[in-house]
């Protein structure tokens, strides 16, 4: 056998790996009918108390292989007009420019690029859009399991927790110094397609 007929085997066993793990993957779209998805927000109000919230209206799909998590991906589209906070008068606001400007910037989307961790969880590294800036985040993400469904699907769920600034997307109105940083906890289950 010849070198090059050595080093032909090695390539094509070297990407069938590869297309092999990448076929694993199966794909999910994020169950928003059935409200089995959330994504919510935690900021403090004057360093006096806690506002929460949540966007109503929000999609995406991912991947997931428990035996292969490297090669998994996720993508959301936010629509930021929808959030809520339980408070017709505040939600306005943050509709304005002061905060979300959603007549200007009516998306927010987040696109991963790597996932470092194993299947129970890890990190997952994407860029986020938000007011009409992307920036580089990291979502801690725990596992919470897969499995068939009452109606015939297969389900996957995970939740994740990032901690963003408000500043870092150009959202600087004073809220207060306990205020300039803001959680989001993500509650994500998807039906296999």
């Amino acid at each position: 056998m010849t070198f090059q007929r050595i080093i032909n085997i090695v390539l094509l066993a070297s990407a069938l790996t590869v297309f092999g793990k990448s076929a694993a993957a199966a794909e999910y779209e994020v169950d928003i009918e059935g409200m089995h998805a959330a994504v919510q927000f935690r900021i403090y109000h004057l360093g006096y108390s806690v506002l929460t919230g949540r966007f109503n209206d929000f999609g995406g799909s991912f991947t997931w292989d428990k035996d292969n998590p490297g090669a998994s991906s996720i993508n959301v589209t936010i629509k930021t007009a929808s959030i809520d906070s339980n408070h017709a008068e505040r939600d306005k606001h943050l509709r304005e420019a002061d905060f979300l400007d959603v007549e200007k910037y009516p998306e927010a989307t987040f696109e991963s690029t790597q996932y470092e961790g194993d299947a129970s969880g890890g990190k997952l590294h994407g860029i986020l859009t938000l007011h009409g800036v992307s920036k580089p985040i990291t979502i801690d993400v725990s596992y919470i399991g897969e499995g068939d469904d009452p109606w015939g699907g297969y389900r996957a769920g995970f939740e994740g927790n990032v901690t963003l600034r408000r500043a870092d997307f150009g959202m600087d109105y004073n809220l207060g110094p306990r205020s300039e940083e803001m959680e989001l906890d993500l509650y994500i289950e998807g039906v296999r397609k």
